[in-house]
């Protein structure tokens, strides 16, 4: 088979589909885009080198249906597909038939995303892999074999039940106390088995303050793995990531060392290539990291890793898929920069509803050290269908306090989004709160902070009244006083 990529079918939409073609264009290989029905008129369909319609609103009839996705990449010629993140991503099936189909798959094998997609298995290969792992019990068939395992292990409450086969948080349910545990197990279960056609579960000890960092991977097929360092992914809500750092205000030199090389090691046993992340539970009244999951795809969150260490890791993924092995050694990367992301979702920032509509304006004004991915314009429709997700705002500079301060510059000078409601004033509370500028926070930190954040949120908007003003001011100079003055 053909290995060089001549056509990328990108098989995503919004920021994901966006970011792809942007490597692609870069590097000037044609791209194919897929589209949804209400998505006709969406940012990737025209950044695309062509479109493919592919079915209604529902992902079930176009972004998951894989028989229509393999069909347009064949129709328009593209010899490699490339998932983005989300959708079909973590989709071993999809890959595979990708393959069958005699097109280049850009992403890891079949074989680890099925693998690391299920958490027991992934865990039982982290542990024969001498990879810490949390304390737990694989499969409980009760809430009785859950209290046995805690009795017979000194675990005490909180715990979490997680699904099997989950993600994105959903199937996950944390249990603060004995009484809750039957309603909990019964929960997660059903919600697995909606989610994921599977409602396996497994339980583990909840860890209190637990820091969320995770390990950016490039390998190819060569057997060349290395690591491009550590991600602070720590603040959630709902237990999706809102906020990302790199590299991590949480962690030291040594325990930085002692993580990544567990990560490499980790993915050199399971013989991972392409893009991935192994992703930790960082006990900070401890100082010990705990496996979580393999990601075996493109994080949202690699933008951050790229400004540190100054590679693209999805033209990565096009060479390793095409074969080629890693041009440079592990020695070679080295990051000299701070980097701050945020996730710009159409949503209620105090409630974190989806907001959809229409957008009626959108201004941005960048400047060095910024960074955007954009899945939206000017007079976008955000469909209420799928991922809220319509941008990514980066900053970066010498320093955190520096890439804070520029992120602040932007959500509240350089930025703005009219139509839909946005999360802009969060994003900002948060930024501006003493603890997160110290770097004292957990996963719970929004969770535990909610009101205060909310009442941080600035009462009105000073900068669109003195608009206003002025072009009220600017009226009158043209038109003279109006005659009910």
């Amino acid at each position: 088979m053909d290995k060089k990529i001549r056509k990328v079918l990108v098989a995503n939409r919004g920021v994901p589909a966006v970011r792809v073609m942007q490597t692609c264009r870069d590097r000037k290989i044609p791209t194919t885009a897929v589209y949804s029905t209400p998505d006709r008129l969406a940012a990737h369909v025209f950044m695309a080198t062509d479109a493919v319609h592919i079915g209604e609103a529902p992902p079930v009839e176009s972004y998951l249906n894989i028989d229509k996705i393999i069909d347009a990449a064949r129709k328009t010629g593209a010899n490699a597909i490339h998932p983005g993140w989300g959708f079909l991503s973590e989709n071993a099936a999809f890959a595979d038939r990708v393959i069958d189909a005699g097109l280049i798959w850009i992403g890891p094998g079949p074989d680890v995303i099925r693998k690391m997609g299920d958490k027991i298995e992934s865990k039982l290969i982290a542990t024969a892999a001498a990879v810490p792992v949390i304390p737990g019990i694989n499969s409980p068939e009760s809430a009785a074999e859950i209290r046995a395992w805690m009795q017979d292990e000194d675990v005490t409450f909180p715990i979490i039940i997680k699904a099997s086969s989950g993600g994105g948080g959903k199937g996950m349910v944390k249990v603060n106390a004995d009484h809750e545990l039957e309603t909990a197990y019964s929960q997660a279960r059903s919600e697995a088995r909606k989610s994921f056609g599977n409602d396996e579960v497994l339980v583990e000890k909840y860890i209190e303050k637990g820091r969320h960092i995770e390990v950016q991977i490039i390998a190819d097929k060569h057997g060349n793995v290395i690591h491009l360092y550590e991600r602070e992914c720590t603040l959630q809500r709902r237990n999706q990531k809102i906020i990302e750092e790199a590299p991590s205000p949480s962690i030291d030199d040594a325990v930085r060392r002692d993580i990544c090389d567990t990560a490499v090691r980790l993915m050199q046993s399971i013989g991972y290539s392409s893009a991935g992340t192994v992703e930790f539970l960082f006990d900070s009244g401890t100082s010990k990291f705990y496996f979580l999951e393999v990601n075996t795809r493109l994080q949202v969150e690699h933008g951050i890793t790229e400004l540190v260490t100054g590679v693209d890791i999805v033209s990565l993924m096009l060479d390793i898929a095409q074969g080629e092995p890693l041009a440079f050694l592990q020695e070679d990367i080295r990051p000299n920069r701070w980097a701050l992301e945020v996730r710009l979702n159409a949503e209620d920032p105090a409630t974190f509803s989806p907001s959809f509509g229409t957008i009626s304006r959108l201004h941005l004004n960048l400047y060095p050290g910024a960074r955007v991915s954009q899945g939206v314009y000017e007079g976008s429709e955000v469909p209420p269908y799928y991922d809220s997700l319509i941008m990514l705002l980066m900053t970066t500079g010498p320093d955190r306090e520096t890439a804070i301060m520029k992120m602040d510059s932007m959500l509240c000078r350089n930025l703005r989004v009219e139509g839909v409601k946005i999360l802009t004033p969060l994003l900002l509370s948060i930024i501006r709160h003493q603890d997160f500028q110290k770097g004292d926070f957990s996963t719970r930190f929004i969770e535990d902070h909610m009101d205060e954040l909310v009442a941080m949120f600035p009462e009105g908007d000073s900068e669109e009244e003195a608009l206003k003003i002025a072009r009220y001011v600017a009226e009158i100079s043209a038109l003279g006083t109006p005659n009910w003055i």
